[in-house]
């Protein structure tokens, strides 16, 4: 009877639902820390190029639009959304790639295209990336919100695209770019023309950069039918990237101009040249592994922009 009793309790019911919630909460955890490593993998952190890639022209544009001295909450919250944009955009883009990255020897071994996630797994995942993102971006003012969700409609759609159109590394120029308008807006509550120029010479940029990147797999697309610049511009590909680059170096010059920066800055866009050149002998042979690396280059390239420009801003002449 006594044991019945203490069973009816309400105190003993409360502590037995702890105790299940708590073994719940247990199951979960065990769960989520076996499953971890391959969620990492998912979203590519074991290959932070493509976080770097997104995060320098964003750091560039803080810099610029803050004069030397950026918000450290807009900064915070733009490094993080950074992040976790990039992480979900490799989820969509694997997602949309699940069928292809079999075939293609450099992506095989990816956990949707092997089968070790599931698609609902992945999905559940990329739209919990995209909520914290979200999230992030509404501690931000209107015109960066608004932007924002420009930036997410990009992310989709852009893995789509290399079925559809010729270019799809315009589509990513811009999907990487696109932190350059709301750096702006986050810092200034608008987007001034010094800022779209920005926006415009980093889209090149990323054209330069992906095209790279897809000559690396060029031979594995044209067997299955995948779109890309580094088959669209064929044996004219160095040339149209050489084209590229001194474009996009022209325009950083112009940035500066607008900018009024110093000879720090143009030592920078100097070694950014000397990178591009480099780029340029390592695709000479338009090897796959060769191409990678010049890919992979761009991270010291994007590097030495942002840290001539904070160097720039730092020994700045004071205004008499």
């Amino acid at each position: 009877m006594n044991q019945q009793a203490g069973r009816n309790n309400p105190h003993f019911k409360a502590a037995a639902d702890w105790r299940s919630r708590l073994r719940g909460l247990g199951v979960q955890l065990q769960f989520l820390g076996a499953h971890l490593p391959k969620y990492a993998r998912l979203m590519r952190l074991h290959r932070p190029i493509g976080i770097w890639l997104l995060l320098w022209p964003t750091l560039w544009a803080l810099w610029i639009a803050g004069d030397g001295v950026p918000n450290q909450a807009v900064l915070l919250v733009f490094v993080a959304g950074t992040i976790i944009v990039r992480s979900a955009g490799c989820i969509i883009n694997d997602f949309a790639d699940r069928k292809i990255d079999p075939h293609v020897a450099r992506t095989a071994d990816r956990p949707l295209a092997t089968g070790e996630i599931e698609v609902g797994e992945a999905l559940v995942l990329f739209a919990g990336l995209m909520l914290i993102a979200l999230g992030l971006v509404m501690t931000m003012n209107t015109l960066t919100v608004r932007l924002a969700l420009g930036a997410a409609v990009i992310t989709v759609v852009y893995p789509f695209t290399k079925r559809f159109i010729s270019m799809p590394q315009l589509v990513l120029g811009v999907a990487f770019a696109w932190g350059i308008p709301m750096a702006f807006a986050a810092q200034l509550g608008s987007v001034p023309r010094l800022g779209w120029l920005l926006f415009l010479s980093t889209l090149i940029w990323g054209v330069i950069y992906d095209t790279e990147y897809a000559m690396a797999d060029r031979e594995d697309d044209l067997k299955i039918g995948v779109r890309s610049t580094a088959i669209l511009f064929g044996e004219m590909d160095r040339m149209i990237i050489g084209g590229m680059q001194l474009f996009f170096l022209l325009g950083m010059a112009l940035v500066g101009q607008a900018a009024s920066m110093g000879r720090w800055y143009y030592g920078g866009l100097l070694v950014a040249l000397l990178l591009s050149i480099y780029q340029q002998f390592l695709i000479k042979g338009r090897g796959g592994e060769r191409c990678y690396r010049a890919f992979t280059n761009n991270f010291w390239l994007g590097g030495a922009v942002f840290f001539a420009i904070v160097l720039d801003f730092t020994y700045r002449p004071l205004p008499v």
